[in-house]
Order: C-alpha cells, then structure tokens, then sequence
C-alpha cells in the first residue's frame, strides 16, 4: 500500500490543485475524442449532421470507448498529463504531435482489425481535429509564444555538456530555451531539481524534475552532469550557500544565475546573464601587454610596493610575485587591505619572501627605517589619496599624503640606491581642475626633479580610471543595482578613459622596464567611454532593463570634476616605445630650485593653515585651474 502511494505522489504529486487539473485534463480529452469522432464525419460529409451516414455513425460510435481508452494510455506515455504546461514549449508540442499521430495509427490498426468500415478520410479528420483540440487545451495561452519559439528544437549539435539544474522555475525555463535554442551553446540539460515536492516526477520541457536538493549527488552520478546551474533568483543567501556546499561536493562545474527573473517575459537572452566582466564594459578589446617580455628586471631583486593594499597595488604584487622577485614588500598604512593580500599570496606562492609593513607614507623616520633595513632594489609608489570629492574637502590631506608622501618616499629610494622608482600618476594630472588632480601633478614633478640629481631611475605612469577598482563606478553602480537603484551619472555627456586593473598593472611595469629616467609614460587607451553607456550596459548584463527596472538619474558634476579627461598637456610631445600602446610624453621644464623652496612653504600650509592649499598650489601648478573659493 506506501509503495503505491509512493507512486501515486510521484505521479501527481501531493498537491490536490495538481491532481484536479490532471483529472480536467482526462475529461477535456474525453470531449475531444467526442468531438473529433462525430467531427470527422460531418467535414467528411460536407459539414451537415444530417447528411451522416448512419450505419458509419455507429461504427464510430460503437469504438468510441476503445478511442477514449487508447488517448488516455498513449497520452500518459507520452507524459501529457505530467508535463508543466504554463512553460510549455516547443518540445511539448512535439510530443503532443507524436501522441495524436501514434493513438490515429493505432486507431486504423485496430478499425481493420475488427473490420469496422468507416470512410478513408474519416481517419486524416479524426486526426487533424483531435490534435487541435489537445493543443488547445493544454497550450491556451502559450500557442502563440510556443509557435513563435518552435525553431530552435530541431537543431542537431554534435556534442553536448550534461547540466543540471537547480529550480524548476521561470528561471530554470528561461536557461532551458536558450539552451534548445541556441546555436552558440553546446548544453543539454539532463535533469531538473526543485524543493517543491509538488514538481518531483513531473516533466518540463521534456526533462524529468527528479527531486530535491537531497537528490542533487544521486542524479549527478545518474546523469553523468558535468555543470550545475543555480536557477533561484528569489533564494537568500544563506540557502545559496546550502545549495552551493551541496553542490561543491560533486565536482561539477558550477555556475549561479542572478536576477533571471526579468527573463519570464522572453525579451532578454539567457546568454547574456553571466558573472559580470569588467572586460565587458570596456568598449573595447582589452590591451595586451607581453608582462613576460618586460618583467624580467624583477626577478632576483627586492621589490618594493606602497600602498600595496590598495586596487593598484594589490595587482602589482600579484603580477611582482609571479616573476620571483628575492624579495615583496608590502607596505600600506590601512591593516585590512594589507592582510588580504598577505594572506593571498601566501596562499598561492608559498616560496614567496613575503614582508608585509604597516606604515604610513607620511612618515619620514619610519620610511626611512624601512629602506635601512630591507634596500629594495625596485619601488612601486602607489599610495595615494585618489577620490576627487574628498579631496577637494580636506586639501591638506591630498598634499600631505600625495605629494610630501611621494617627496618624502623618493627621497629615501635615492638615500639608499633604489635602482628603479616607478610613480603611479593619473590622466587627472593633466590641466587639473580638482586638488587630487593638482597634487598627481606634483607629484610628477617631484620625481622629475628627483631624476636629476639622484643615479636611481624615477619615472611616472600616467593612465585614466582604472575599472572595478576601489572607489570606482563600476563597484559604485552595482552596489546600487543591488539596492534596486538609482545608479547614479553626473552628467550624461560626461566621459573617460578607462582600463582594466591588469591593463594598468601591465603598463607600470613594462614603464619599469622602459625607464631611462624622468619619463612619463602614457598608455594608448583608444577611444574614451560614456559613463552612462557604462552604467546602461552594467545594468543590462545583471539581468535588468534600463528605466523599466533601474533608472539611471543624473546628479550634476561634482566639485572639481571635469566632463573629460586629458592624457597629455599641449606642452608635451609624444615619443614612440618599443610597444606601440606605450607612449613617452616629453617632461615640461620648470625652475627646480623654485620648486623646492614652494614644497617648503606649502609643506607648512597644509600642516598649519590647510585652507589656503589651493591657492598655494596653483601658484605651483601653474595648470592648475583654480577658480577661488
């Protein structure tokens, strides 16, 4: 008796809802084959019920209880009692196709058989009527969508990876059609997994739903599934992560699917919902630069990174440690950062001699303590205060940390034979017209100056917005596309040139590389991009539709912000480098022995009377467009 029950649950599942449309369904098919018997006589003569012939009437009749029988058994093979017909597709119209067509050939076996006589025609009008009337009834809504999709399950591929997915829903549907449909993809989804026990032995798209996450292991091994597809956009976190250890233990290859949800409607493909790649909103193909042929200076030497903690920086040391440097220093003033990537590289070089420093820029005794001690061979200067909006409220602080932290940091590499002194500058040191701007300015021209009296090589990398990097728009619009939105634009004409965190990385060192001393180096960038295409695209790509489902709003530019950004002053020329993407701008001359004595004085101003900064600067940085306050 369980095991019939069992059964029965498995069937029907334990919904009576389920249940009661089953037995509706038997009864419309009960109608139908009403319907088609007595219609196929009336088309066959010539659409009057009067003109019947009565003795092919009651043969008809006579058989009707076999053909209710004969439609109720063929139609349960052929699962159209189980099927979820609400994402009824392509495939369950094939089935229904085949089903009609078997029960129409088993109903003329049978007729001559039994010799029961009936017109020739009678059979074809049985048959185009039945099927009409069982497509009706179990695609209603769905027949225009289902004809408009229909193509793409004939499809022949050669080869295919097995995929499970987990949740039977609009989401695991809308993977399901890419899949049928789609050229682009070699993927068969083998079987399905719900929680919901009403949907366990039920069918979609013509794939069994086999169970619960339980089941998840079993139908692995049973399926042979090489990937499996998380498909509950609706789940939190904490039951992501159940699925996910389950899941983790299979060896399959996994992959989480946000926000599908918006896919219900058709209007966005599947194929487009991925993890997001910075890469992807780039407006272009990435640079590609050979690290390989360039980083070669690193290996054997100490290597040196501040603000190694930091988007940049981090990078560095990840691209530093591959190439098998004597030594990494890591030195960064904010703890967390620091331990990050300490525990990063350690994970994954375990031969790597690692020293990792608390320290601040600012500190001239404890900088200098640490060129003492470790005398790297090669310094990366990274640390920088960067947010244009903060810095134009607390100048001082940009000055401090940004100039005299350089000033001082330089100086220290030339006190203790540094060979190569590389400066992490910014597109935003061009004609500045913000404070963090001016003091990337600077900064550049402290290392010039440094270059001409010191036997170290100090050069500068200039490059525009670095993306998916702290404090960048890219982490600003999908923490706000998380929240439902807005994202926020300053201006819909605003513009900038942006690389990947890579893309920037690759530049400074292959700048280290190059250096000869007193060089600003400029990457070829290609064209700038639109932030608001930016934000349009980042939208797209999380499964949203812009305006209907996140809005974009415009908040004015920003104090200090320009509408684009420069790559090189009017003054300076370009000089070509072995690699093509790599450009030298030549370094506009200035009074260095002027310049010192304006770093003495503004080195008072920060520290005593910071809100005069700015005017102090732009008598330093005569680009610098300064407006007053």
């Amino acid at each position: 008796m369980k095991k019939k029950e069992q059964k029965a649950i498995l069937y029907f599942g334990n919904d009576k809802k389920r249940i009661f449309r089953t037995i509706l369904f038997i009864i419309a098919d009960i109608f139908s084959v009403l319907l088609a018997t007595v219609g196929a006589l009336w088309v066959r003569f010539d659409f009057s019920f009067t003109g019947i012939d009565r003795y092919f009437l009651g043969n008809a009749l006579k058989m009707l209880p076999f053909n209710i029988a004969s439609v109720i058994i063929i139609y349960t093979l052929f699962k159209l009692y189980i099927s979820v017909w609400r994402y009824a597709s392509a495939s369950e119209l094939l089935e229904v196709v085949m089903a009609v067509i078997s029960n129409s050939a088993l109903q003329v076996i049978v007729f001559i058989v039994f010799k029961v006589h009936i017109p020739r025609s009678y059979y074809l009008f049985y048959m185009a009527i039945l099927g009409g009337l069982t497509l009706l009834s179990r695609f209603s809504y769905r027949l225009i969508r289902v004809i408009k999709n229909k193509g793409g399950v004939f499809r022949k591929r050669d080869t295919f990876s097995n995929v499970l997915i987990v949740g039977a829903g609009a989401a695991g549907n809308s993977i399901m059609k890419e899949m049928e449909s789609s050229q682009m993809l070699s993927k068969k989804v083998k079987c399905l997994i719900d929680d919901n026990p009403g949907c366990h032995g039920k069918v979609m798209r013509g794939v069994p739903i086999v169970g619960g996450r339980e089941a998840i292991p079993d139908a692995v091994k049973k399926y042979e599934i090489d990937e499996i597809v998380i498909a509950i956009p609706t789940a939190s976190k904490t039951e992501i992560k159940k699925l996910v250890e389950i899941c983790k233990e299979t060896g399959c290859k996994l992959e989480i699917v946000p926000g599908i949800y918006q896919l219900i409607n058709g209007e966005v493909s599947v194929s487009q919902l991925r993890e997001v790649d910075i890469e992807d909103l780039l407006g272009r193909e990435p640079a590609k630069i050979n690290v390989d042929e360039v980083a070669g200076y690193v290996k054997g030497k100490t290597v040196m990174v501040t603000g190694g903690g930091g988007s940049i920086g981090s990078e560095l040391c990840r691209q530093v440690a591959k190439h098998e440097p004597k030594r990494l220093i890591i030195v960064d003033i904010y703890e967390n950062n620091a331990y990050d990537i300490q525990q990063e590289l350690k994970r994954k070089y375990p031969e790597l001699d690692l020293v990792v420093l608390i320290a601040s820029v600012r500190n001239t005794l404890r900088i200098n303590q640490i060129f003492e001690e470790y005398r790297p061979n090669i310094v990366y200067h990274a640390a920088a205060h960067k947010h244009v909006p903060l810095m134009e409220d607390s100048p001082g602080e940009a000055i401090k940390n940004n100039v005299f932290g350089t000033y001082k940091t330089a100086k220290a590499a030339d006190r203790y034979g540094v060979e190569k002194f590389v400066l992490v500058s910014t597109d935003k040191a061009v004609n500045p017209t913000n404070i963090m701007g001016a003091s990337k300015r600077m900064c550049e021209m402290v290392v010039q100056m440094m270059n001409e009296q010191s036997k170290t090589d100090f050069v500068a990398v200039r490059f525009g917005n670095v993306l998916g990097s702290n404090g960048s728009v890219i982490p600003l619009f999908k923490k706000q596309i998380a929240a439902g939105g807005p994202v926020t634009v300053t201006d819909p004409n605003i513009i900038r040139y942006f690389m990947t965190i890579p893309e920037a990385v690759s530049l400074i060192m292959q700048a280290g590389a190059y250096a000869k001393g007193g060089e600003i180096f400029v990457l070829d960038m290609g064209e700038p991009v639109k932030i608001v295409d930016l934000a349009e695209n980042l939208i797209k790509l999380s499964g949203y539709r812009v305006g209907d489902d996140i809005e974009i709003v415009f908040t004015g530019l920003r104090p200090g912000e320009k509408m684009y950004e420069e790559m090189l002053m009017k003054e300076e020329g370009l000089k070509s480098t072995a690699n093509n993407l790599i450009h030298i701008g030549k370094p506009i001359d200035f009074d260095r022995e002027l310049f010192k004595t304006q770093l003495d004085e503004l080195d008072v101003i920060s520290r005593e009377e910071p809100w005069k900064v700015k005017k102090a600067v732009s008598e330093i940085v005569t680009t610098y467009q300064y407006k007053g306050e």
